[in-house]
């Protein structure tokens, strides 16, 4: 029997999104499984009937973040309630699916907890509260039963969208926690990831970025990998860029190092994480590839196509990393050259190898490293962004800006751009002569529109 749910069309939802753009995207797919159920999106989680916390578990900060968090909602809650109003509040996501018993015993104001394999059981969770019974905590790993629940129109108006077509990991990083926390490895089919883009493609996106954990693990039941994904969806009409995150150096095939210069709407942009240049340090963190196999790959790359801009992920501060350890790491990144990076210092996550290991690094040295190592990849960044004064680019325009007559959009290797010129070009690609480069975005000045 379908759960019994109050459809009153004056519902709101909030819905906060921690970590990862895979989080963004769930989040979006939970606003559209609630959409039918009469919920509109709100802007805070003040006078919203449900409040939905979808939470990351990659570093402890992160998660001491939630409950923090979840005491300002407690609070909100209790107003409500005191003037005959109810709230319902859940934790989804990572967090969820590793410490649920524990969010609800640690935070009584949590009434569901929903693990990201299972937030399409939302509708009957939410029921469940309603009625005051049954389980009020979902942390299934069925990732085939969530992709064939969700519906397949999507909200949101913007003109670039993301679309999980893998999750989970098989790798077992020794530093991380994806593998418990989202399960293994699973590639959704062709034809619903298909069915998706080309709704996007219908009501004006232009771009997408294709997500998974792992996402070049991408290998389906049909046979079909990345690369194959990817030359399907360039055919589809309106869909102009197509990008993808996060890949693994020992998922990095030659179908997909080929589709980089084969493919015209594939943009120039790899973000390929290798979090140490030191083959020790690698070795310990269970990574299953060497410095030399990683920086090889790059040359790939770039053989394939030259203009590409490399991103990528560094931890500093992993168990027994030694200064020259540390050292090989920056000797990597000035072999590499990037145009960005993710960096972070070592979080022990319990349950993870790495959290047991012996040789922890002290909070002052990691701070330390990290600081070293953020200079030189802030010098890379500002020195690739210098580059491109002077270069026309074809520019994604995504929305206005702060200031009055200002639009914001996005060069093919991602980077922000800003320009005065008219509203009416967002949605639009029209060619930009980039005037100067800033710490965090250029300015251009508008030659025409092209797309």
């Amino acid at each position: 029997m379908p759960p019994v749910i109050d459809r009153s069309p004056d519902k709101r939802v909030y819905i906060k999104s921690y970590g990862c753009q895979m989080n963004v995207y769930d989040s979006e797919r939970m606003a559209d499984i609630l959409r039918p159920l009469g919920y509109a999106l709100a802007d805070g989680p003040e006078g919203a009937d449900l409040v939905v916390l979808n939470t990351c578990h990659i570093r402890e900060k992160a998660t001491e973040k939630v409950y923090s968090e979840l005491g300002r909602i407690k609070a909100l809650k209790l107003e409500r309630a005191s003037a005959g109003e109810r709230m319902i509040v859940a934790v989804a996501g990572c967090v969820a699916q590793a410490e649920g018993a524990e969010i609800m015993r640690r935070q009584p104001a949590v009434d569901l907890v929903v693990g990201p394999q299972a937030y399409h059981q939302l509708p009957e969770l939410i029921a469940r509260v309603h009625r005051g019974s049954g389980e009020r905590l979902a942390a299934d790993f069925t990732p085939e039963a969530k992709f064939d629940t969700l519906p397949v129109e999507r909200g949101g108006t913007g003109v670039t969208a993301f679309l999980t077509v893998q999750e989970g990991c098989d790798k077992f990083c020794a530093f991380c926690v994806v593998p418990y926390t989202r399960g293994a490895e699973f590639s959704r089919s062709t034809s619903t990831i298909l069915t998706e883009a080309r709704a996007l493609a219908d009501r004006g996106v232009r771009e997408v970025t294709l997500l998974g954990q792992n996402v070049n693990a991408f290998q389906n039941d049909e046979g079909v990998g990345l690369a194959d994904l990817i030359r399907s969806l360039a055919k589809i009409p309106g869909l102009d860029r197509l990008r993808y995150t996060t890949s693994h150096p020992r998922d990095m095939d030659e179908a997909l190092i080929a589709a980089h210069g084969e493919i015209p709407s594939l943009m120039p942009y790899l973000h390929l994480p290798v979090q140490s240049g030191s083959d020790r340090i690698l070795r310990s963190m269970n990574r299953g590839h060497t410095a030399d196999h990683y920086v090889n790959l790059i040359g790939k790359v770039r053989a394939a196509r030259p203009d590409i801009a490399i991103s990528g992920d560094f931890i500093v501060g992993f168990p027994g990393e030694r200064e020259d350890d540390f050292e090989a790491t920056l000797a990597l990144v000035r072999a590499v050259g990037y145009a960005s990076a993710f960096t972070f210092k070592y979080s022990r996550r319990p349950g993870t190898p790495g959290a047991a290991m012996p040789g922890q690094i002290c909070e002052a040295e990691k701070d330390s490293r990290l600081s070293r190592l953020q200079s030189l990849l802030e010098d890379q960044r500002l020195a690739f962004n210098a580059k491109s004064v002077g270069r026309e680019m074809a520019v994604l325009f995504e929305k206005r800006g702060r200031h009055p007559g200002q639009i914001i959009g996005r060069t093919p290797y991602l980077q922000a751009v800003h320009v005065e010129a008219s509203a009416s070009l967002i949605g639009r690609i029209a060619t930009v002569t980039i005037a100067s480069a800033a710490h965090n975005s250029l300015a251009g000045v508008q030659v025409l529109e092209t797309a």
